[in-house]
């Protein structure tokens, strides 16, 4: 049967089958503000994107068009070979840890890890292995307390614990180290390194630079809801002068920020 035109407008491009995410002019306005302008993405399976940029750059409303939270007010957005707009079938193949993870106090973290399992539909023996192989990567040692008296970098721990346990093939990570202390930064460095190692398209969102020159395959630099420029952080790099210097050099010369400047 032939393809009907709207059948073929559907159907991918040949980049768009082979990346990981990739977006097309991908917009989203509040009223006369717009938070993400035109945004064109091309990230390759198993690549660690870090996104920069600084407060109010549009960093979370990205994520949260990729993950398929809120709607597009113009272009489009494939992750996973999936359009962010069907929702239900973009879940089976993402990981998310927003700032504020969505976990329960009244729960202890091993049954707020078992439900998320559940919700996507991982088999029970499935759901206490992989509860055991993080909590003890993470060193969440608290598992069976209740989160309602966790600190803050235990329910970090947590949120990315929840984000990778079903072992999505993208994740989005906005801050994963925050309130974290120095051994367990540490380790979530190591463990995105290895997803990635392993085929996990890793999309990063952080305000510490250091984690981003460790671990980043590429960087995008996001102000005022426009990639001002993109590549990997030794490229980056390249294009400033002087001694030395660093991806936080190109993060200020970048977004030119006065208040950052001095």
């Amino acid at each position: 049967m032939t393809p009907t035109e709207s059948t073929m407008e559907d159907r991918p491009t040949d980049a768009e089958r082979y990346s990981a995410i990739h977006t097309d002019g991908l917009t989203k306005a509040y009223s006369e503000t717009i938070a993400v302008e035109e945004l064109d993405l091309e990230i390759e399976t198993g690549t660690i994107y870090g996104l920069l940029g600084p407060n109010g750059a549009g960093k979370t409303t990205t994520i949260r068009l990729l993950t398929g939270l809120s709607p597009p007010t113009d272009g489009s957005a494939r992750v996973g070979g999936v359009p962010v707009g069907d929702r239900e079938a973009l879940v089976d193949h993402i990981g998310y840890l927003p700032e504020s993870p969505p976990i329960r106090g009244q729960f202890t973290g091993r049954e707020q890890l078992e439900y998320h399992g559940q919700l996507r539909d991982m088999a029970p023996r499935k759901i206490d292995g992989r509860i055991e192989e993080l909590r003890e990567r993470l060193e969440l040692d608290a598992v069976d307390d209740r989160i309602v008296t966790y600190s803050k970098g235990m329910r970090r721990k947590t949120g990315v614990i929840q984000a990778i346990m079903h072992e999505p093939s993208v994740v989005f990570l906005d801050e994963p180290t925050a309130g974290l202390d120095p051994r367990a930064t540490r380790t979530v460095r190591e463990v995105i390194t290895e997803l990635a190692d392993n085929g996990t398209t890793v999309f990063l969102s952080t305000h510490i630079l250091p984690i981003i020159e460790a671990v980043a395959d590429r960087v995008g630099i996001l102000n005022e809801g426009e990639i001002l420029t993109e590549g990997s952080p030794e490229e980056l790099v390249k294009c400033i002068e002087g001694d030395d210097p660093t991806l936080e050099d190109v993060f200020l010369s970048v977004t030119a920020d006065p208040e950052l400047e001095t």
